[in-house]
């Protein structure tokens, strides 16, 4: 069994306005209530971790199968408790793509990175429903 590597989280001393570190990159963080722009919010974060983590195994998966991918972009968006803890109560990631792909090798990938390969899902996925779709734009 491995273990992650640390990351930081240091109050700014300034409302709820946080600087986040890792050893692959720093962002900064912020409340709801913090001015726009300040950072994103930990729900943010969250499903930026979802949407990234499955981006990346399907470009990398479509790389290895040839496709000639033009464009690609994921969006996760979902639904969230009225009361606290204001969790999500589903997640949807819709995988949007550019370029003559093979929808049958595109739905392959997907599956591959939703089903085996996506860390971030494999964590979420116990206590959210998470629902996915696809589109490819020619």
């Amino acid at each position: 069994m491995g273990r992650s590597e640390p990351v930081s989280v240091t109050w700014k001393q300034e409302g709820l306005l946080f600087d986040a570190v890792t050893p692959h990159g720093a962002f900064s963080l912020a409340s709801g209530l913090d001015e726009p722009g300040q950072g994103v919010t930990p729900m943010e974060a969250l499903a930026t971790a979802l949407g990234a983590c499955t981006a990346m195994d399907v470009a990398s998966i479509l790389g290895k199968m040839r496709q000639p991918l033009e464009g690609f972009r994921v969006d996760v968006s979902g639904e969230v408790a009225e009361e606290h803890p204001k969790r999500f109560l589903s997640l949807e990631v819709v995988y949007r793509f550019k370029g003559d792909l093979d929808e049958s090798k595109v739905r392959r990938a997907v599956s591959l990175s939703e089903e085996r390969y996506c860390s971030v899902e494999a964590t979420l996925r116990p206590s959210v429903p998470i629902s996915s779709r696809i589109v490819i734009e020619r």
